[in-house]
């Protein structure tokens, strides 16, 4: 008889491949095993060996400790960590932020929901650093692959139940990516001159780079090293950043 573990993990399994658009027959391929062990796998009565593990991994590219998390234990850490909205979050600019990513890079291979965190986590941050005061005010948790925005899923299910944006799912590296399209054009009117020269700095100097290396690059930044994982990030945490990461000196 399965174990419980077991049959979270097939249970996870099958919930990713669905997300992801993938057939049985497509993921096996990719794992490299026959569909009938991924059907095993699916169903909890075939155990998983460490190889097809990372694999598997590596494919929805999240960790194998996110992979082996039971469902049950991740709803509870979202109930018990839920954020209420701050005070400063301003919730249409960042719909109309997100839109205006998406209508600048959101077609390139690389941009996956990974990216669209880090990318939204520094365009916030570098805008507080520079001018101390909000850009969109997004509550940011550490989780193990760098800055979280916490309303991104919920804001996002909004967009795309009013046909503002598409959700795609492609492969990029070996890796199969969730991504948005926008479907309307963004509001540029409530987006300030400045607010778009920090935009834009950010997308072009962070936009093409895949998901590992900007998480990579996301958790040597000071305001996620100086917090607990699953604690929100301080604003105030940008003026102790580093020189690299910095970008007060280059105030206009």
């Amino acid at each position: 008889m399965p174990g419980r573990s077991q049959m979270s993990l097939g249970n996870k399994v099958k919930k990713l491949r669905l997300e992801f658009e993938f057939s049985q027959e497509d993921l096996a391929a990719r794992i490299g095993i026959p569909r009938p062990s991924l059907s095993g796998i699916e169903s909890g009565k075939r155990e998983v060996t460490s190889t097809e593990l990372m694999k598997i991994a590596e494919i929805f590219d999240i960790s194998v400790d996110e992979l082996l998390t039971p469902e049950n234990i991740i709803k509870e850490e979202e109930a018990e960590y839920q954020v209420s909205t701050p005070p400063s979050f301003n919730k249409n600019k960042f719909k109309q932020v997100l839109l205006y990513i998406l209508e600048r890079c959101g077609a390139k291979p690389n941009i996956g929901e990974t990216v669209l965190y880090k990318l939204l986590y520094f365009i916030d941050f570098n805008y507080y650093e520079l001018f101390e005061e909000p850009l969109m005010g997004e509550s940011y948790r550490r989780i193990k692959n760098g800055p979280l925005p916490c309303h991104f899923t919920k804001i996002v299910d909004e967009m795309l139940e009013a046909g503002e944006i598409k959700k795609v799912a492609t492969d990029y590296d070996g890796r199969r990516l969730k991504k948005y399209l926008p479907l309307i054009f963004p509001d540029l009117s409530i987006i300030s001159a400045r607010e778009k020269q920090v935009i834009d700095s950010v997308l072009d100097g962070l936009s093409s780079r895949d998901s590992g290396a900007l998480a990579d690059y996301s958790k040597e930044d000071m305001p996620w090293k100086m917090v607990q994982d699953k604690e929100i990030i301080n604003y105030e945490a940008v003026f102790y950043r580093t020189p690299a990461y910095s970008v007060r000196q280059h105030r206009p």
